[in-house]
């Protein structure tokens, strides 16, 4: 028997409307629909990407005058620099002309040259020349730079917000500040990154990362055996943000070096944490490890990952093999959601009741964040 089909826009946004008010004893999932219809993922680019903090890299990515990388959100191109002031810029990847790219891939430059007419831009976005356009009459040199980009750096993560009205970040992630703080991230080194594109809709990869019900049968070899699914706690979060604490098994040899401000409970977890939407981390003993996830299409999300952790040798054979154990269990997940999404196109699905508060409460707040967005009882202009 085919199933109530929630195949439009208007439907899933009612079903995020009653989320908001069931209580969460009854958290449950959301229709297949929600990760694999193109209208609502239109809708979320909308409202959720271009109007919310979206995170787009480590600053040890850029870590010197003229660094930059470019990337793409929902159809903006971006160039991430670092000027001669060590200034952070976020700037469209769009020159002034006739729009072309001005900057691709990452490296290090003293300027940004269009290749279509050799318009160039100081590393900061500022116009520097623009060949024979002093003989246009109403030309303005100091008018045509890159646009700036509403940007803001937390915890050495650098964010986007592409409509520029977005309350500021950092004050709304003070409470995570506070459990963060012993595990001092910022004194961390980025050690790794690396880019690539799953087929699989944002939001499961996002959910997926939230929750700690899948380790003990996902990875069963790889993170079970050090973070078992039984020893996850849940974290209370925010508005802004979702976490829990996944704990180590007693037998699992300590994961140290440990900063000396680390109580010894905090010596026994890693914190994992959402940052809505789509920016996940996992702040662990000893290292970091980041995923900035960006949609580009309803069914692909990119990724840009990292770690991060005191040591500063990338080729330090305790790094590697931290660096081998996250990739191993990446392919595991990739595996699971690229099979997730191929079955999420069915009509037969029923959404179900979602797994204990410490094991997928994270699901049920991101789910809730997605409704105060987008539910139906939301203004949506």
């Amino acid at each position: 028997m085919l199933l109530e089909r929630f195949d439009n826009v208007d439907a899933l946004r009612k079903e995020l409307e009653i989320i908001k008010s069931t209580d969460s004893a009854e958290a449950r999932t959301m229709p297949s629909a929600f990760y694999t219809l193109s209208s609502f993922h239109e809708l979320e680019k909308e409202e959720i990407f271009r109007k919310e903090w979206v995170c787009l890299g480590h600053v040890g990515e850029i870590p010197n005058t003229g660094d930059y990388f470019t990337s793409e959100l929902i159809g903006e191109q971006i160039i991430v620099s670092r000027d001669k002031e060590n200034q952070v810029h976020v700037l469209s990847n769009v020159c002034r002309h006739r729009g072309n790219l001005v900057a691709q891939g990452k490296g290090n430059k003293r300027s940004f040259v269009c290749e279509y007419h050799a318009w160039t831009y100081d590393i900061d976005g500022t116009l520097k020349t623009a060949p024979l356009m002093k003989k246009v009459k109403n030309f303005d040199y100091k008018k045509c730079s890159l646009p700036r980009l509403n940007s803001e750096i937390w915890n050495n993560f650098i964010f986007v917000n592409l409509d520029g009205n977005a309350d500021p970040l950092s004050p709304q992630l003070k409470k995570l500040d506070k459990i963060l703080h012993n595990y001092h991230h910022e004194l961390r080194n980025l050690l790794f990154t690396e880019e690539s594109v799953w087929n699989t809709n944002w939001k499961n990869l996002t959910e997926n990362f939230m929750e700690g019900y899948h380790l003990f049968a996902t990875h069963p070899k790889t993170l079970q055996p050090m973070t078992p699914t039984q020893l996850c706690k849940k974290v209370p979060g925010e508005d802004a943000w979702t976490a829990y604490r996944s704990y180590y098994d007693p037998s699992y040899p300590p994961r140290g070096p440990f900063h000396e401000d680390m109580t010894e409970d905090e010596q026994k977890n890693s914190v994992l944490f959402n940052v809505f939407p789509s920016f996940v981390i996992a702040v662990a003993a000893n290292y970091t490890l980041y995923l900035c996830l960006r949609p580009v299409g309803v069914d692909k999300v990119a990724i840009r990952w990292g770690i991060a952790g005191l040591k500063e040798d990338p080729n330090d054979p305790e790094v590697v093999a931290y660096i081998d154990l996250c990739k191993a269990f990446n392919i595991e997940d990739k595996e699971k959601l690229e099979t997730l999404q191929i079955a999420q196109n069915t009509r037969y699905y029923k959404p179900g009741y979602l797994a204990p508060y410490d094991l997928e409460g994270t699901i049920w707040d991101f789910l809730n964040y997605m409704g105060r967005k987008l539910g139906s009882d939301v203004d949506i202009i």
